[in-house]
């Protein structure tokens, strides 16, 4: 119950510290030694670094940003737990903190994009789509983690990647689905979906990657017709990708 009463003092008292604060917004030294102070009350009163974010960023989300860049600073090796407090208690903060903390070097890319999806999967594209912005260098990689950690949703991920980064479209879709086998046909739908005139590129990247899954290269095939591909560009770039004539035979014909 005492811990409970503190918490609550304590947030009145940030409530009156951030209207004080107000109108001196553009003095970060300050602003962040009152965030550090705060914040170092809720960890003397036995608060877990994640509960006390979890509260600050419920009730004051104008303070959010301030405050979650205040705590990975004080405790980086905590990060996860304020990451994922933080997009837990306000998902729309996911591609904000995630920059942050990619900024701030606290740990590996995708160790900070694994945790924000654990956070709340329905923001997965801010995530991804924050982290390439943050570290280009180092998209395939958050291809990988992402489509791992939610295979379900490969098709948002590369499609949200790609329109971001329209030159890099063999190397998403080829991460993707050399991460994760059987999304082939998903993000294919999702690609041709946006860039019908990178057919071409997209089918042959597809059935490259998937050499090894030939049951996947058929449902592949089959996804680029009825995407509208035409048959007979549909068979040249499958067959550049790989596809033997048995298999597109098997799929064309079928249609017919």
């Amino acid at each position: 119950m005492k811990k409970f009463v503190s918490l609550a003092f304590s947030l009145s008292t940030l409530a009156l510290i951030c209207n004080a604060t107000a109108s001196n917004a553009s003095n970060k030294t300050k602003q962040n030694k009152i965030n550090e102070k705060f914040i170092q009350i809720q960890i003397d009163q036995n608060v877990t670094i994640g509960r006390a974010i979890k509260t600050i960023v419920g009730h004051y989300p104008q303070q959010a940003g301030s405050i979650v860049g205040t705590a990975l600073d004080l405790y980086p090796e905590k990060y996860k737990e304020i990451i994922h407090a933080a997009i837990s208690a306000q998902p729309t903060l996911a591609d904000e903190v995630v920059t942050m903390a990619l900024n701030k070097g606290i740990s590996s890319c995708t160790s900070i994009v694994e945790t924000a999806i654990n956070a709340d999967p329905s923001y997965i594209d801010f995530v991804v789509t924050a982290a390439a912005s943050s570290t280009p260098e180092q998209l395939s990689e958050i291809v990988r983690i992402a489509v791992i950690t939610e295979p379900d949703s490969a098709d948002y991920i590369v499609q949200s990647l790609a329109k971001e980064h329209p030159s890099k479209i063999v190397e998403i879709l080829s991460s993707a689905i050399v991460a994760v086998p059987f999304v082939g046909e998903y993000v294919v739908e999702a690609l041709l979906a946006v860039f019908p005139n990178d057919a071409e590129k997209v089918i042959t990247t597809a059935i490259r990657e998937s050499a090894t899954e030939r049951e996947n290269i058929k449902r592949i095939i089959e996804t680029a017709q009825n995407s509208g591909v035409d048959a007979k560009k549909l068979e040249v770039y499958a067959l550049n990708g790989g596809a033997t004539a048995q298999e597109l035979s098997q799929i064309l014909n079928h249609s017919q």
